[in-house]
């Protein structure tokens, strides 16, 4: 058995040294420039940089990378693991107009992983020399750009005598606090993750072999876990193929994803629940008579909560074009698991609960739970009281916990961090629990997540969990863009805690902010029993998010008290109850 993933590159480049690994759809577009990189290509590449490291005695040392979307990261971020230095994937400097959010990111990254070497394109490079000004924490970090580093470097490669306990590379989580934290993955991480992945979503031999190999179409960023852990880690574990394209051509055109699919036929794919809401709203008649979607058996649904209109809306819109019942795939996982967690059976359609009155809902009539899977082999997972840290019954809602071989080793350099979170134990419970800080409930081994711990919205007694609030103000007006609404509750004095809506609108509708405030304050009335203290519509692409497309409530509910919204219009009911407008 392979102890890990670059001796299994080793494998597959032996076997199978032509079979493509990778192609990038270069703009996006399936009949535009493609690049390809053989599983022969990729060992040469990987072991150039892997070499280049280790003659510079950087084995055992951090190397951040920031490349633009393609196939160079793939052969930097293999060549780390290659060479035993610890990789860092990070969101790359976006030309001379990086933010300044953006540039506090990258250091703070810098400074925690201790970086000693930063990979990269050439234009990165060029850029990150450009801003050496706004960060002194470059002084002293080699940087190379890693297509420029020879084929013949990887002559002098060496086995690093890689072990499953070592750590393959840092995945930097900001969740909803400033602060980033660097998720230790070992290679044994890696290796129980991929076997998990492969048994969950059905990605047996005779399936690959069915498929001609075309395992995954992704055009999710590849420094983040969904991106990296599933389609990129998953291929090179099976030898497969993958096509893959930049986010920034999908989120301009979510076409593209559907195009791919269509043109290159693979057997799993999937996003975000935005990214099916985006595909929703670009649902043209033309677009349905050029797609045939019949190949597509897992559509994975995950990173953020999973709505049951969503899968609705989109199973129905594209079994037009051969979109299968069966294909929607929630799942559930976090970084500190390295990625999945449950995951259902290929074939099978998702589960969904009815919410009533009396369940772990309690709102929308027309809301349901999803279930989100069972757990894959090796991972038990687990419901927890998060006060008592004691096991609740089947069907109680509670702290998600989980155990097992995927469980990532702990924080980088943050000891406390990684005690309260990796850490926890459970009476008659044998080893330790990472605490996820997700709300769920587990029906007949299935998981269904309801939300987060810290999130939740307590009015009156009753529990209403963000996402509800959030669904039914996207569903108010089309203008108001999905998966970017931010729900969350500000003290309102005498009349105790009061809920606070902001959403993105789109540029069009900007001569419609008090209609818009009006339908999302009577959508909430109508399906949740609340009264809403304030509706803020934003601009576009300016609510707080994670890298990974989450939203930040919490920094969302700091801007709004700190009056720093790039407001466009709404109302603000105050302390009086009185209406009065938001503006910007």
């Amino acid at each position: 058995m392979a102890r890990s993933l670059v001796e299994l590159l080793t494998t597959h480049a032996e076997n199978h040294p032509d079979r493509t690994a990778y192609r990038h759809l270069v703009t996006g577009d399936s009949d535009g420039e493609i690049q390809h990189l053989t599983y022969a290509r990729l060992l040469t590449r990987s072991r150039a940089v892997a070499a280049w490291l280790q003659e510079r005695g950087l084995a055992g040392s951090r190397a951040m990378l920031l490349h633009p979307p393609g196939l160079e990261f793939i052969c930097a971020y293999l060549g780390c693991l290659a060479a035993g230095v610890v990789a860092v994937p990070a969101v790359p400097p976006q030309g001379r107009s990086q933010n300044h959010r953006a540039l506090l990111r990258t250091k703070r990254l810098l400074a925690d992983a201790d970086a000693k070497v930063i990979l990269g394109g050439r234009e990165v490079i060029a850029a990150l020399g450009a801003m050496a000004d706004h960060l002194p924490e470059l002084d002293g970090v080699t940087r190379v750009a890693t297509e420029e580093i020879p084929d013949e470097a990887a002559g002098a490669w060496r086995d690093p005598g890689l072990a499953p306990d070592s750590v393959a590379f840092l995945q930097y989580t900001s969740g909803s606090t400033s602060v980033p934290r660097g998720v230790m993955v070992t290679h044994g991480n890696l290796l129980h993750n991929e076997r998990l992945i492969t048994e969950r979503m059905g990605h047996t031999p005779d399936t690959i072999e069915e498929y001609g190999h075309e395992l995954f179409v992704s055009w999710l960023p590849v420094y983040h876990d969904m991106g990296l852990i599933g389609p990129v880690l998953n291929t090179l574990y099976l030898g497969a193929t993958a096509t893959l394209f930049s986010p920034l051509h999908f989120l301009q055109r979510p076409a593209r994803w559907l195009t791919a699919v269509s043109r290159f036929r693979p057997h799993s794919s999937g996003g975000p629940n935005f990214a099916y809401e985006l595909c929703l709203k670009h649902a043209t008649p033309q677009l349905l008579d050029q797609l045939d979607l019949s190949s597509w058996k897992v559509a994975f649904n995950g990173a953020e909560p999973v709505r049951a209109a969503t899968l609705r809306r989109f199973t129905d819109t594209f079994a037009e074009a051969g979109f299968r019942r069966t294909a929607p795939y929630p799942c559930y996982g976090l970084a500190e698991a390295t990625l999945m967690v449950t995951g259902g059976s290929a074939d099978t359609p998702p589960s969904l609960l009815a919410a009533d009155g009396d369940g772990p809902h309690g709102g929308e009539a027309d809301a349901a739970a999803v279930g989100c899977g069972r757990p894959g082999p090796g991972l038990t997972v687990v419901i927890a009281d998060p006060e008592r840290q004691k096991e609740r019954p089947e069907g109680g809602v509670g702290e998600i916990w989980v155990g097992g071989a995927s469980v990532a080793k702990g924080y980088w350099r943050n000891a406390l961090a990684t005690r309260e979170t990796f850490r926890a134990t459970l009476p008659g419970r044998t080893g330790r629990f990472l605490r996820t800080g997700d709300l769920g409930f587990l029906r007949d081994g299935e998981l269904f997540v309801t939300g987060r711990l810290k999130d939740l919205i307590v009015i009156d007694g009753r529990n209403h969990y963000p996402q509800d609030l959030e669904l039914s103000a996207e569903l108010s007006h089309p203008a108001l863009r999905p998966g970017c609404t931010a729900a969350f509750a500000v003290d309102g004095g005498t009349e105790g805690e009061q809920p606070v809506m902001v959403a993105e609108l789109t540029p069009d509708a900007a001569g419609e902010t008090e209609k818009i405030g009006d339908l999302i304050r009577s959508a909430i009335g109508e399906a949740h029993g609340l009264s809403v203290r304030a509706v803020v519509l934003v601009h576009p692409g300016t609510i707080p998010k994670t890298s990974s497309g989450k939203i930040q409530r919490r920094a969302t509910r700091a801007a709004y008290l700190d009056g720093t919204l790039a407001v466009v219009g709404g109302s603000d009911t105050g302390q009086t109850g009185e209406g009065r407008p938001v503006t910007g």
